[in-house]
């Protein structure tokens, strides 16, 4: 059955619109990607009593993420051909229903073996989906809200936070295989809902914003253009090809290296901020957590809605204006992140921190929105999975080099230093691809242009 979620209001789409399909499509990614990260979060909230029941080790609980990562980029790029070549809302549909299956299997797991399994299984379907929502939000709006919309669905990862607090409490109230199994339900309810999305054209709404852009004083009474008739499917090109043909595109390049700095350093120096806050500041346990997850949350939201607001207005009027948002933000950010660390207050430490994230999520709706710009639509998938291969590897290890840092110096706060240095990094790279980024979009839009 064709999907009718996302289908345009007239039955045929407004290139000017800034959602021509209007804004259901984005309401249901932005809830796939939250159920998502709920559920992920689940773990850290349930850790200890699982570990009670079934007394595994702290270095086996934390290989857990380890190995879900590892499992994640493993099947980024086969995910990404997927997508540019099969209905990217049945893919959706398909690997939210796994996730359904997979959280159905941890609580219900016998042993720590199975428990683990499911966590690494979950871990992969979640990157498979990643690829295919990058594409269809590229095909569901113009460059003009990209940014919003990849904002929205990006901030899931840091909304997901709220599954640690809903684990908890499920666990103290009830168990924690509670927590696992009432998570099922909201699993299958996203399968079904995305199941309905429209799958829209590859490409389509670049060619109409080209051709509008082409001709900006057409009759704006003509009224929206009809899509055209969709030619015979042309065979696609060999994996292989494509990569090489992705990986040539050098701000995609410069943009995917820049986030996955950033997103080594994130990835250490937040999972280690409450012990900080504990050994640095003696602060407890539960309030330590708690004030790291609450700066979280509302530096992401507040640079999210920010770095949005931003991408639209500097978008077209400053040469890689979007770029010029991110790169900055994430420059600054560290650069402030680096300030907080050498408070001697916890007060400072947290007005600095916040003021730190809230920088560098500018980056969050900017950097996304910017790969769509720069690579065709029909090789946007593995764009995408170039994009969170690099994202996934980076967040893998954050926290192990900080761990190691801080055993040979001798200093948790040392071993933090030590990643300022590569979201420093990040920052410049991003802010480098300015130089790339007219040329590669307007090569999208003129590739566009002549497949119409």
């Amino acid at each position: 059955m064709v999907g009718t979620l996302g289908s345009p209001r007239t039955g045929a789409i407004d290139a000017r619109a800034r959602a021509p399909f209007g804004w259901a499509p984005l309401v249901v990614l932005f809830i796939v990607g939250l159920v998502d990260r709920i559920e992920y979060n689940l773990l850290s909230g349930v850790l200890p009593d699982i570990q009670k029941e079934w007394g595994f080790s702290d270095t086996a609980a934390g290989s857990i993420p380890t190995a879900a990562a590892l499992a994640a980029a493993v099947v980024a790029l086969p995910a990404g051909f997927l997508a540019d070549r099969f209905s990217r809302t049945r893919i959706i549909a398909v690997v939210v229903f796994f996730w359904a299956v997979a959280t159905l299997g941890s609580g219900l797991a016998t042993g720590f073996m199975m428990f683990y399994l499911m966590r690494v299984f979950l871990a992969a379907a979640e990157n498979i989906d990643n690829p295919a929502a990058g594409s269809l939000l590229a095909d569901y709006y113009p460059p003009v809200s990209r940014a919003k919309a990849y904002g929205l669905t990006r901030v899931t990862t840091y909304l997901g936070g709220v599954g640690t607090l809903l684990g908890g409490v499920l666990a103290d109230v009830f168990s924690w295989r509670t927590a696992f199994l009432i998570m099922v339900i909201p699993g299958l309810l996203t399968a079904v809902l995305v199941w309905f999305l429209r799958e829209p054209r590859r490409g389509e709404l670049d060619r109409l914003v080209a051709d509008a852009d082409a001709d900006p004083n057409a009759d704006p009474d003509a009224g929206p253009r009809e899509a055209a008739v969709p030619k015979a499917a042309e065979p696609k090109a060999p994996f292989w090809w494509q990569f090489r043909q992705v990986m040539s595109i050098p701000t995609l390049l410069f943009v995917c290296v820049g986030l996955s700095f950033l997103t080594l350093g994130l990835a250490g120096i937040f999972f280690w901020l409450p012990t900080l806050m504990v050994r640095g500041f003696g602060v407890g346990v539960g309030a330590a957590g708690s004030l790291s997850g609450l700066i979280t949350i509302a530096g992401t939201l507040t640079g999210t809605l920010v770095g949005s607001w931003l991408g639209r207005k500097w978008h077209g009027t400053r040469k890689g204006g979007r770029l010029l948002a991110g790169g900055g933000g994430i420059t600054a950010g560290s650069l402030v992140l680096a300030a907080a660390l050498a408070m001697d207050s916890i007060a400072g430490l947290a007005v600095l921190v916040l003021v730190a994230c809230s920088l560098m999520s500018i980056a969050i709706p900017n950097m996304t929105a910017c790969l769509a710009d720069v690579v065709p639509a029909a090789a946007r998938g593995l764009g995408f999975a170039v994009l969170q291969l690099l994202i996934t590897a980076g967040g893998a290890f954050g926290s192990l080099i900080v761990g190691i840092a801080s055993d040979q110096l001798g200093s948790l706060l040392s071993g933090m230093y030590v990643l300022v240095i590569p979201m420093v990094i990040g920052g410049l790279v991003t802010l480098g691809a300015r130089a790339s980024f007219e040329r590669d979009a307007r090569k999208v839009l003129e590739a566009a242009r002549t497949d119409a």
